[in-house]
Formats: structure tokens, sequence, C-alpha cells
């Protein structure tokens, strides 16, 4: 499964499992620290993931927690595995670290669940839209990163033609698809482009008319990412103009805009009605 191919997806599992057995066994961080003659920090940045752990230090904490050999075993090649340098890992150096992670789960996911009120998603974005959008507003200290970042985002959807693709579902607010981001031509071609991909078995494309006035996407786009294993919890992505916010450990956050999403689905045109505007929307710029 794709889980199988993400160091973020297996980073992540890590970090759970590790304060999972530091529960089990009644410990708290500071007693780790102590036990361990750590500082407290090193134990707190192990278990957020925010730094590597080495295959030492990874076995002393499993073995104070009491975790069978077996399982140590098991653990410490997940550690290995989440070391390995992945495809998106040569763009590091220009994008956040929230993006990075967000690329790693997106890679592993077994379906992936969009909401959008201001752009056409990444995913799928033609060269020449993500070209504009990115050029537009990337900030003038990065500009000599646009072209990277347009060639990180057209790698990025190449989950959607693998062998084994993730099921994908996307909500637009219809402000997205009436935005002429690069003007008639990029548009149309952008347009023609959703109605090719909404053919596609594993993608469904719906659009929330105008009409529908106030919904539960006004306040943000987000993106919710489900993965094959039972062991991996769901992602929460809250994105606005200004910041993103990622949710990876509260089930109740993630529940609730699944919800929200499921609504804006019962507000949606349908994918045939969706189909049928974006049909109307290109057909208009083809005789501008």
């Amino acid at each position: 499964m794709p889980a199988a191919n993400s160091p973020t997806v297996r980073q992540r599992r890590l970090r759970v499992e590790l304060r999972k057995a530091r529960d089990q066994a009644s410990l708290t961080q500071e007693q780790v620290a102590d036990n361990l003659e750590w500082s407290l920090s090193k134990v707190i940045r192990i278990e957020s993931g925010s730094v590597g752990v080495s295959t030492t230090d990874l076995k002393a904490l499993l073995s104070l927690y009491g975790v069978p050999t077996e399982r140590i075993a098991e653990l410490v090649e997940i550690a290995r595995l989440a070391r390995e340098r992945a495809w998106w890992s040569g763009y590091r150096k220009i994008i956040s670290q929230q993006y990075y992670d967000r690329i790693g789960y997106e890679s592993a996911a077994a379906t992936i669940r969009q909401y959008e009120n201001l752009i056409v998603p990444g995913l799928l974005q033609t060269q020449e839209y993500a070209h504009e959008y990115i050029s537009r507003l990337i900030s003038a200290d990065r500009a000599a990163n646009v072209e990277m970042l347009v060639e990180l985002r057209m790698r990025r959807q190449e989950i959607i033609e693998g062998d084994d693709p993730p099921q994908l579902f996307f909500i637009f607010d219809e402000s997205v698809v009436r935005r002429l981001i690069g003007g008639p031509r990029v548009m149309r071609n952008q347009l023609r482009r959703l109605i090719e991909l909404a053919n596609q078995p594993h993608i469904t494309i719906e659009v929330v008319p105008f009409t529908v006035g106030v919904n539960p996407g006004l306040s943000s786009s987000f993106t919710i990412l489900e993965f094959p294993s039972p062991e991996d919890d769901d992602v929460l992505y809250l994105e606005n103009p200004s910041s993103t916010l990622v949710t990876r450990d509260r089930p109740d956050t993630v529940v609730s805009y699944r919800e929200d999403f499921e609504e804006l689905r019962s507000m949606s045109m349908r994918p045939e009605g969706t189909a049928v505007l974006l049909n109307q929307l290109a057909e208009q710029l083809s005789s501008d």
C-alpha cells in the first residue's frame, strides 16, 4: 500500500507508538528524562517528532518502557525506514515544514477529501495555472524558486495517475471555477483539465453554488487525508491565506470536518451538475 513508501507516515507512527508505550508504562516525560539521564527537552522533541531518534536512544526508551524484544525490533525497523530519503527531500530548502510533511502524508493517503474556497487544488492544477498563481503571490525574496515550486506541484500530481491511486474527492466553492487565474486561455485549459480528471473513476469533483449562501466552507479551505492502515489516524489541514494548521492527533476535530465535508457535498451541484457548469464555463471562455 502507499503508506509503505512514506517516511513521513513512518515517523508519525513511531511517534505515536513511543507515546503509547510511555503511557502504558505509567511514566511521565520527566521520569523518562531522569531515568535515562537525558534533558526533558530531548524527550519532548523525540515524542513530538521534531527530531529524529537514533537506534541506540530508541532501544533505550523501549527497554525502559518494558516493550517486548520482538516489538522493539519492529519499531527499530520503522525508525530506520523513516530516515530514508523521499523524492520530495530535494525541495526541502524552498518549502515550509508543514508543506513538506503534507506531501509525505499525501503520498501515502488512501483517500483524500479536499474543500477549496479560493483556488483549484494543487493536485488538479495545470502547469500554466500553477505558474501564474505561484509567481504572482510569492514573496520577492523567494522569486528565484518559482520554477522549482511549480515543478514540485506537478510532481505531486503523479499520485493521481499511479498504479494504485488514492480515492480523491474535491469540493470547490463556485468562485474557484469562475476566478480567471492567468486570463481566459489559461483558465479555459484549467477547466478542461478538471473536466478530464472528473471522468476518472477515482476522482470526484463537485461545486457548491453561490445560491446556497452561508455554508461550512466559508471560513477556510481544508483537506482530510485518510490512510490504508488502521494504525495511522487521519490528518487534517486547515488553510487560509495567511496560515496552515495541521491537526494530527485530535480525532474529534477531524470528525467534525468530515461532517462539514459531507454537508458541503449535500449542498453541491453533485458531479453531474458540476460537469455541466464546467463545460459551460469552458465554452464561454472559448468564445471570448
